[in-house]
């Protein structure tokens, strides 16, 4: 096998709490990561010369800083003295996911390269390997390695596979990029939310400790949010994903979100996505 072409699919955060802060400066977080049957696709065609290259760059993002980039690069360090090949790899990017949305882009373009090129490169390392691999390049990145839905702990790193029940989800854009390390930095984030246990994610209502910071500094997320839950009924509601931008709401079937789709005012972009326990990703390589 030398070409291999590979969906990168986005997540949600259908609550994060931030229960502490590390002595590192780290936030100790408690959220629940849903993927989505949405997202990039990645092509890889395997070279002989150990060059990487990526088409095409994107706006504001030097493939140096592309984690993409640096997934195969780091991928290469790490195995360069257990193999003797000559390996690279000329990588097609198809984006659709938006930057600075809190859908994880960054994390799982980096977790499908690394997962693409242990197959195209034999070098036979498990997801566990992978996925420590993968934290040095961002803690959303083992989540995509290990490609379940999951409750996650600690920084967000530490995993544990778990059955979402089925939902749709409108995902909105609104026209701004949220800054992460503006949003963990603010001195008025709240980070001594009581813990739960994973048992009780399902039994309350989820909400996200960075919600109101991200309303209070972008006014675009605050909008979309307030539009989104006067179309909302019962006891649905919008929420943030991650630090933002992009926010959500969940529908039991594909109609009633699609409904609202086609109701976003101008200055808005989305669309639906079908939760998914598996990634698309992991069930196109059958892991």
């Amino acid at each position: 096998m030398t070409r291999l072409s590979l969906p990168s699919p986005a997540k949600l955060n259908l609550m994060l709490h931030i229960i502490g802060r590390r002595e590192d400066g780290y936030h100790q977080l408690q959220t629940l990561f849903q993927l989505l049957d949405y997202g990039d696709t990645l092509h890889f065609e395997v070279r002989n010369d150990r060059q990487i290259t990526l088409n095409p760059t994107l706006d504001g993002v030097p493939n140096d800083n592309n984690l993409i980039i640096k997934a195969a690069r780091l991928l290469q360090s790490c195995t360069t003295a257990d193999t003797d090949t000559n390996q690279g790899v000329d990588i097609q990017l198809e984006k659709i996911l938006p930057m600075g949305g809190g859908l994880g882009g960054g994390s799982s373009n980096a977790a499908t390269t690394l997962l693409a090129l242990n197959q195209l490169w034999k070098l036979q390392l498990t997801l566990d390997q992978l996925a420590t691999i993968g934290l040095q390049l961002g803690a959303d990145v083992p989540v995509f390695i290990r490609g379940r839905s999951a409750w996650a702990e600690g920084i967000g790193e530490q995993l544990q596979a778990i059955e979402i029940p089925q939902a749709y989800y409108l995902v909105i854009k609104p026209d701004c990029k949220v800054t992460t390390g503006e949003i963990f930095s603010h001195k008025q984030l709240t980070r001594n939310t009581s813990p739960i246990t994973m048992a009780a994610v399902f039994k309350q209502s989820y909400h996200n400790d960075c919600e109101a910071i991200v309303r209070q500094l972008y006014p675009e997320v605050n909008a979309a949010l307030n539009w989104l839950n006067q179309q909302l009924t019962d006891k649905n509601f919008a929420r943030l994903t991650g630090t933002g931008a992009c926010i959500f709401a969940s529908f039991a079937d594909l109609s009633s979100a699609q409904q609202i789709l086609h109701k976003l005012p101008s200055d808005l972009q989305g669309f639906v996505a079908k939760g998914m326990n598996i990634s698309p990703t992991h069930q196109t390589l059958k892991l």
